[in-house]
């Protein structure tokens, strides 16, 4: 299945989406050293990004995409998020970062048969109702275009009216949003995400996002009912209960074992790896002690025992007090690269190529590469059927026509 990447950064969603099986004509970012990154591991062999066009750093904006032949299966990418972020300067719309009109110029032009675009939780506050209304609508009627002088409240509005008559007719795309945490599908990290995944509507797509796989209440259980995650991570039982769990516990002993797995935590997340202070052996790569670490109030590190807090990326590099490890003495220290790849579920192979600071901020920006996967196979599976339905119908004999319908 043809697709292109947009604004791939580190390569965390095009990992992901090449892994379910999209082949990618062009893979575009502009940030130079997120680039050379994806060159190296392309210069290293590394599948897939080695099968992945060269990447230049170029703006979506000044890309050329008239190779590209139109009709791909699929266009993704995470659209930079700055705008929308809580941690960033909050000018949204205004922003010169907002991509969204570009990417919907692209839509346009390519007339890809899916969509799949990922940005921060921030996108879907209550000061960016509209304009996240709007981005959906300008998914949804590509070829409605904003005229010259055109406000965009006033195109979300003349977008809205279209919407509203049923219209059939142009390019269409049913539009599809969804709040996603990436620990909820088996990711060692608590990570809102918004997906947005369209499907152009000849299609006759039914999309759902993928049922979550994982749960809160499903480790609380192995931990105080069962005490099974103990024992798989190789500790003896721990059955000390925090205070603020007690009455969760009491409820959960009263049920049945949750449906769903445990969440998947640091400790699990970082099995295998030595312990970076003592051992400085370099057996994996990006795996380096970066000294200096601190906790703050309202940044005190990612427990061992639970899902790491969001990964940042800091609008000034990586932020005091973030992405670190808190140990139960009170003890924090840095993740490395490699453990904090680890947690966005990036090979052990993939290689950074940046300093700590640089690196640390393509990780925390990029999309957890099996949650990118999961979305893209879902995709894929929505596709293929869509697909091969349709060309069973074309090859069946024209008496038979009329029965298959």
């Amino acid at each position: 299945m043809r697709s292109i990447e947009l604004f791939a950064g580190a390569g965390g969603l095009a990992l992901g989406s090449s892994n379910a099986g999209f082949k990618h004509e062009a893979v575009i970012e502009w940030d130079e050293d997120a680039v050379n990154t994806i060159r190296e591991n392309q210069r290293r062999g590394f599948k897939p990004p080695v099968e992945w066009p060269t990447v230049e750093p170029t703006d979506v904006t000044q890309f050329d995409f008239s190779g590209i032949k139109e009709d791909l299966e699929l266009i993704a990418g995470g659209v930079p998020c700055q705008p929308w972020s809580l941690g960033g300067k909050h000018k949204g719309y205004r922003d010169d970062r907002n991509l969204f009109p570009a990417t919907v110029k692209i839509i346009r032009a390519l007339r890809p048969k899916a969509v799949v675009i990922e940005n921060v939780k921030g996108l879907t506050r209550q000061a960016f109702h509209n304009y996240y209304q709007y981005i959906q609508h300008q998914l949804r009627y590509p070829e409605i275009e904003q005229r010259d002088g055109e406000s965009w409240p006033d195109h979300l509005r003349r977008l809205q009216q279209h919407h509203l008559t049923d219209s059939n007719r142009g390019l269409q795309y049913v539009v599809e949003p969804y709040l996603a945490n990436a620990a909820n599908f088996g990711i060692p990290q608590r990570r809102e995400r918004v997906f947005i995944v369209a499907f152009r509507s000849d299609l006759g797509v039914k999309w759902r996002f993928p049922r979550e796989t994982h749960s809160e209440d499903a480790l609380i259980y192995e931990k105080y009912v069962t005490g099974a995650y103990w024992n798989r991570v190789g500790l003896s039982e721990r059955k000390t209960i925090p205070e603020q769990l007690r009455m969760r516990v009491a409820r959960l002993r009263t049920r049945f074992p949750p449906e769903e797995k445990p969440w998947r935590t640091v400790r699990e997340a970082l099995a295998g790896l030595p312990d970076p202070v003592k051992d400085g052996s370099g057996q994996f790569f990006n795996h380096v002690h970066n000294p200096g670490a601190r906790s703050y109030p309202g940044h005190t590190g990612s427990p061992l025992d639970e899902p790491s807090k969001t990964l940042k990326a800091g609008v000034h590099g990586v932020p005091g007090g973030e992405n670190t490890l808190a140990y139960s003495n009170g003890q924090v220290r840095y993740f490395t690269v490699r453990e904090a790849a680890r947690i966005q579920t990036f090979p052990d192979d993939y290689v950074f190529h940046s300093s700590w600071t640089e690196s640390m901020r393509q990780i925390g920006n990029a999309v957890p590469v099996d949650l990118a996967a999961l979305v893209a196979r879902g995709v894929a599976e929505h596709l293929n059927k869509v697909l091969s339905a349709r060309d069973v119908h074309l090859r069946l004999p024209d008496d038979r026509l009329e029965a298959a319908c």
